[in-house]
């Protein structure tokens, strides 16, 4: 809680009011630089904003705290968070909404798109070898170290005992190599290169559930109800490129290898993972209960955390 004041302090710091409904207007949309939050890449190559009325100011942040943070300060409009964030952050009475669904781990696709990496000589091979030991992740109460911490106490280990760290995604291979640290979290598009590198122990992700929603779009609970226009021309964007991205993976690569400026051959050969096409309560409520385990907050509906539009 104390890591989400100061990031708002921050935020505020350097913010602009949030904006008003009007044809063209431009929407401030927060994502980190993974291929779960490419949607909105996608959508505004595509011109389904323009379509839309609408133009994406798309801001790349570090984390998603530092996302929600600007959210509900009013330095965006929308936000991409993971399901475990929302979960924790609705349990604080912090007031945010969610308005659609990102990405979704289905079993056994999804397993090839994230993963636990060790170096190949790692005396690290089952969920007990990792207790003690220090595992990199790109924000300590994540939807990583609940998937690992799921895994760990499922396979007989005690997950109390391992050491999380915070490093950024494109340095967790480097961290790796030099022995800084005994393991580390990736997702794509990092996962692929780094499980040809080193050697992969857990998909982790599956042990929370075989299906269930990883990450979502969110708006400030006030700006919604003041915007219901926005929130319904954002929302059917975002499932309008889903759909498109789910059919067209060859196309949706080119696109996302362009935003984020990852060479286009990678991009060609990772695994790719999969956009909810629909917001289900059912799907939500796994990383919702597993948060709630191993973040110390009561578990609750998912039907809490969506935005229903004022009649």
């Amino acid at each position: 809680m104390r890591r989400f004041q100061i990031a708002i302090l921050a935020v505020f710091a350097v913010t602009a009011a949030s904006t008003s409904a009007q044809t063209n207007q431009t929407l401030h949309i927060g994502i980190l630089p993974v291929e779960s939050a490419a949607t909105v890449y996608y959508a505004k190559d595509l011109g389904l904003f323009t379509k839309a009325g609408l133009d994406a100011d798309i801001q790349p942040m570090p984390n998603t705290p530092a996302i929600a943070a600007a959210v509900v300060a009013g330095a965006l409009d929308f936000g991409y968070v993971t399901i475990d964030s929302i979960a924790t952050i609705h349990a604080q009475h912090i007031p945010l909404v969610v308005v659609a669904p990102a990405a979704e781990f289905l079993f056994p696709a999804g397993a090839h798109t994230v993963g636990v990496i060790v170096a190949p000589n790692s005396p690290i091979n089952k969920a007990k070898d990792l207790e003690g030991k220090i595992v990199a992740l790109p924000a300590v109460h994540s939807l990583g170290s609940t998937a690992l911490s799921t895994w760990m106490d499922a396979n007989g280990a005690s997950s109390a005992t391992v050491k999380y760290v915070e490093i950024p995604f494109p340095a967790m291979g480097a961290a790796l190599d030099a022995g800084r640290i005994d393991a580390a979290f990736e997702v794509e598009p990092f996962f692929s290169a780094a499980a040809k590198r080193d050697r992969v122990i857990t998909d982790a992700y599956s042990a929370i559930s075989k299906h269930f929603l990883l990450s979502v779009w969110v708006a400030q609970s006030d700006w919604a109800k003041a915007h219901p226009n926005l929130v319904t021309r954002f929302a059917g964007v975002i499932h309008e490129a889903s759909v498109w991205a789910n059919k067209n993976q060859e196309q949706s690569g080119q696109i996302l290898a362009k935003y984020t400026r990852i060479d286009p051959t990678v991009v060609a050969t990772m695994a790719r993972g999969r956009y909810a096409e629909q917001l289900t309560p059912s799907v939500m409520q796994p990383g919702i209960d597993a948060s709630a385990k191993y973040n110390n907050f009561t578990a609750f509906p998912a039907s809490e955390l969506i935005y229903s539009a004022p009649r």
